[in-house]
């Protein structure tokens, strides 16, 4: 059965549900939840590299943990839910919550189609273990804001275009 992801309008606002083939065929307005997962004293960025069969940004770094809304699923609840599948960070009941930092749309391109993303970006504070998805993530490092940056200074190292975008503002 196809997965079937949340629509929204230009403006934000979650108007139905859609295949996630079609909303990525068609560059419909859709809405992604995205994790950055810091050090505990804030002075690493956990970097990950995602694999070569990922469908959208495949064999591309990023520094969010995150993936696209389902029908009616809450921004917050898919941040703990995309933490949990990409990187094995499972939250308790008791367990400090991500952090919204902030929301921004980008209406940009991939594989020569439109794609229209509302991000809703969050952090967390973490020291634990990570375990990566292996179907997602190929590996993962700490970086400081400062090395993130560097990387980032170079418009050729394969960074997901998204996140580059809303990444400057979320750094140190």
């Amino acid at each position: 059965m196809p997965e079937m992801i949340a629509v929204y309008d230009a403006a934000g606002r979650e108007i139905g549900a859609q295949e996630r083939a079609v909303v990525y065929a068609e560059g419909i307005w859709h809405a992604s939840a995205g994790v950055l997962v810091r050090s505990r004293d804030g002075s690493k960025v956990y970097v990950h590299k995602r694999t070569d069969t990922k469908a959208v940004f495949a064999g591309m770094h990023d520094c969010l943990a995150g993936g696209v809304l389902g029908p009616g699923e809450d921004p917050a609840e898919a941040a703990v839910r995309e933490l949990g599948e990409e990187l094995g960070i499972e939250l308790g009941p008791g367990d400090e919550r991500p952090v919204p930092l902030v929301s921004a749309s980008w209406d940009g391109e991939w594989a020569g189609r439109p794609m229209r993303c509302h991000l809703f970006a969050y952090e967390l504070r973490y020291d634990g273990p990570i375990r990566h998805q292996p179907e997602e993530i190929v590996d993962g490092w700490w970086w400081t804001d400062a090395e993130l940056r560097s990387h980032l200074a170079d418009p050729t190292w394969p960074f997901v275009p998204d996140t580059r975008s809303l990444i400057p503002d979320l750094l140190r």
